[in-house]
């Protein structure tokens, strides 16, 4: 029986290298495409959560805006301190209502627009309900006490001006008409008379699934929307049996259906994204985008999570396509992957036998002086080849071990100064945070911005400004502690981090020092030159708690010291409290009460500027 040849080996061997090959890439870019279309939906997801969340407080904030508005009519405040509610006609009272319902007519989410007094037991005293033929005023007779309820006492102790968010939910109160039995957030702001004193609230109740459909408009159709309160609960949900559960005696949490979101009910900001691919379990065929949003006004740590899901399968339609038309691609390079592989392999089995010993031994030594080097033929040629190629590879490969070291020192420090640069310091910043939220270190972040280098560099040139920055690094390292880091960010920017008891002294001790050192005259080239500096100091955790926000409120903190005239180094603290007087000498005064508009602060919430 014939043995098959070389030949039929090898053409048997680059076939199935062709096919598997081909088939590999093809499953690969199937894969990839599918993982990159999940990805891409998890952004868009993200995207339109957080764009969710931002209409969804907005809207709160509009409803806020709304109540103020009424709230600082001076009929509110005139009727809620002389009416009892009991008399039949009073123009002030009747012209208010007008302006109460042609609020709720032109906002169709509001289902209840009220005005409470503080005497009379929290007595309602104008009434605006939303029906299904449009709205009603309820009449003297009809009026309640609400004096009990907590969006009544909370927003009475409420200072003129500042709103009250209730938590959402399901309106039990009898007599409400369209707002019975729905889910409700109520938003209550303080009426006060013109000496200041609260005399009354006005308190309107949106309805929730209103809310959210005016926030989600232009939001895909197949998105599903969740939204869970501080605790937890589901308020939205596409099962609308399991939203308020702790309406019906049956608590569902969001953090024991989706277990990844449970940090976003402890400290954790960072959204969640979860997907059917890589966690089938939990994502169950859908792609998920989770965010926490702050919650109310003034009210303690609230807030809401906001979810969006979309179908995997909806996601993944393009890339069910792509799988077809890889699989007819993979066929017919696998055709014309077997028809090289003969082609090939005919031309190679003729010198395969000569090469085959010297190549296959080609790293080993006692092999390699076996090689007939003296041949003068083609052999001989390839033989001497061989061994010119060991010893250069050798060579090579100790070259490339010392350039990866050169690399390695280069990629993490500054070529000009030696120090460490803007990607080392932030690996250590990082970590020192880390250490510091276990160990409860202090941290100090000092940014040092040169003042007169860019007209040294102008004057003398970049050899200079080079050779300026040179002993800038070096004084800096000469005055700070051996335990604290200095980094060159770019430019004349230089960043130091000092950890511990000394991170309290940052500012002035430390700073000071700083300054003192980099006001002394230096020489370059026979030139006297005074560099100077401005520094911006940030604290952890007092000015942030991340290396990205310490690096740039110590960064503003800087350029308010270099702009401001305010000295040499600043704070960010003080910084802070600066903004804070200049703020508080340009609040308007009482004449101007009609200016006054809400502003969203730093925190999400609302504030009255």
């Amino acid at each position: 029986m014939m043995r098959p040849g070389l030949t039929f080996k090898l053409s048997v061997l680059l076939a199935l290298i062709g096919v598997l090959a081909s088939g590999t890439t093809g499953y690969y870019a199937y894969r990839a495409n599918r993982t990159m279309l999940v990805h891409e939906a998890e952004r868009s997801l993200l995207t339109s959560t957080e764009l969710l969340g931002q209409r969804f407080t907005m809207a709160i904030n509009d409803i806020a805006a709304d109540a103020l508005v009424l709230s600082t009519m001076p009929s509110a405040a005139t009727v809620a301190l002389n009416d009892d509610g009991q008399s039949v006609d009073n123009p002030t009272r009747d012209r208010l209502a007008q302006v109460f319902a042609s609020f709720i007519a032109q906002h169709p989410e509001y289902l209840q627009v009220r005005l409470i007094a503080r005497n009379h037991y929290g007595l309602e005293l104008i009434r605006i309900d939303r029906e299904s033929g449009g709205t009603v005023r309820v009449q003297e007779g009809a009026l309640q006490e609400k004096g009990q309820f907590a969006y009544v006492f909370d927003t009475l102790a409420l200072p003129r001006g500042r709103v009250y968010i209730s938590p959402i939910a399901v309106n039990h109160e009898h007599g409400a008409h369209a707002a019975e039995g729905k889910p409700t957030l109520r938003v209550g702001t303080p009426v006060a008379n013109a000496r200041g004193d609260v005399v009354g609230v006005v308190v309107i109740d949106v309805d929730l699934a209103s809310l959210l459909r005016l926030s989600q408009a232009d939001l895909p159709a197949d998105y599903q929307v969740y939204l869970a309160n501080e605790w937890g609960d589901f308020l939205v949900h596409p099962d609308p049996s399991l939203t308020f559960g702790f309406d019906k005696g049956r608590r569902v949490f969001m953090q024991e259906s989706f277990a990844a979101t449970k940090p976003l009910f402890e400290q954790s900001t960072q959204p969640v994204l979860l997907n059917g691919l890589t966690q089938p379990n939990e994502a169950a065929a859908h792609v998920f985008s989770f965010v926490r949003r702050p919650f109310g006004e003034s009210q303690g740590n609230r807030f809401i999570v906001i979810g969006l899901g979309k179908p995997l399968h909806d996601v993944l339609v393009g890339a069910n396509m792509l799988g077809n038309s890889i699989v007819r691609m993979v066929l017919v390079f696998s055709a014309f992957a077997i028809l090289l592989a003969i082609l090939f392999a005919r031309a190679l089995t003729r010198p395969l036998h000569i090469l085959a010993d010297a190549a296959t031994h080609f790293f080993s030594e006692h092999t390699m002086e076996a090689l007939p080097l003296r041949r003068n033929d083609e052999i001989g040629v390839l033989a001497r080849c061989f061994d010119r190629m060991r010893r250069e590879i050798r060579v090579q490969m100790d070259e490339l071990r010392s350039k990866q070291h050169e690399l390695t020192h280069l990629a993490s420090h500054d070529g000009l100064t030696g120090l460490p640069n803007r990607m080392l310091f932030m690996q250590k910043l990082e970590e020192a945070i880390s250490w510091a939220r276990v160990s409860g270190e202090r941290l100090a972040v000092l940014f040092i911005d040169l003042n007169r280098f860019k007209q040294i560099n102008d004057q003398y040139g970049h050899s200079v400004g080079d050779d300026v920055l040179a002993v800038v690094a070096r004084r800096l390292q000469h005055v700070l502690h051996p335990g604290d880091i200095v980094a060159r960010l770019g430019g004349d920017e230089f960043i130091v981090l000092v950890r511990g008891e000394r991170s309290a002294d940052a500012a002035p001790a430390i700073a000071a020092r700083i300054v003192r050192t980099l006001d002394d005259e230096l020489t370059i080239d026979e030139q006297p030159m005074a560099v100077g500096a401005s520094i911006g100091i940030s604290q952890f955790p007092s000015d942030g708690d991340s290396a990205e926000a310490l690096l740039l409120n110590a960064d503003a903190a800087m350029y308010a010291a270099k702009s401001g005239g305010s000295g040499a180094w600043l704070s960010y603290r003080e910084l802070i409290d600066m903004q804070r007087m200049r703020t508080g000498r340009d609040k308007p005064r009482g004449g101007e009460r009609e200016s006054e508009k809400v502003e969203p602060a730093g925190d999400g919430t609302d504030v009255v500027a």
